[in-house]
């Protein structure tokens, strides 16, 4: 297994595993699935601002995809970025969004960045742990923020440091 950056060949892979965690969990509060187009576009935007689009591969499949993009839009959050990963139906419980994410802390660091976030359904356990296990801290739960699949949804946010608190910057 191999992560490494994403090219438009993955697109339709990266397409398949994206619509099927939206039309089958909380992990992405929207219920429209996106075309091909839509995930080029999507990719394209987030490398323009030098962000990384991550693949996870087994020879030529991949297995999940991972990613970050500006926290918010105001320059004073320019030092954090919030991320996400999503692994294939098949492939999940295997270790693999660990790995994204380690890759993800890498390039973070690399850019210059702050703080990481992680957005997380309330009731995805294994999400909280995993980011636990890694390093985030619960930084706020908002109690029924969002709604999917007629429930209302908590988003619980995570964050890991990625230098030292309070580090001096040269803005």
């Amino acid at each position: 297994m191999t992560i490494r950056p994403a090219t438009a060949q993955d697109i339709p892979a990266i397409t398949a595993i994206y619509n099927e965690v939206v039309a089958n969990s909380n992990a992405v509060w929207t219920e429209k699935q996106d075309s091909e187009a839509d995930r080029l576009a999507w990719m394209q935007a987030r490398q323009a601002l030098g962000y990384p689009v991550l693949v996870a591969v087994d020879d030529t499949t991949v297995l999940g995809y991972g990613t970050f993009g500006d926290f918010r839009a105001w320059p004073g959050y320019r030092y954090s970025v919030e991320h996400s990963v999503y692994i294939g139906k098949d492939y999940r419980g295997r270790g693999l969004g660990r790995l994204i994410v380690e890759e993800l802390v890498t390039a973070a660091t690399a850019l210059g960045k702050h703080v990481l976030i992680a957005g997380i359904d309330g009731s995805n356990e294994a999400s909280l742990r995993l980011h636990a296990q890694m390093g985030f801290v619960e930084v706020a739960r908002m109690p029924e923020i969002g709604r999917k699949f007629g429930r209302w949804l908590d988003l619980v946010f995570m964050q890991r440091m990625l230098d030292a608190p309070g580090a001096a910057r040269a803005d």
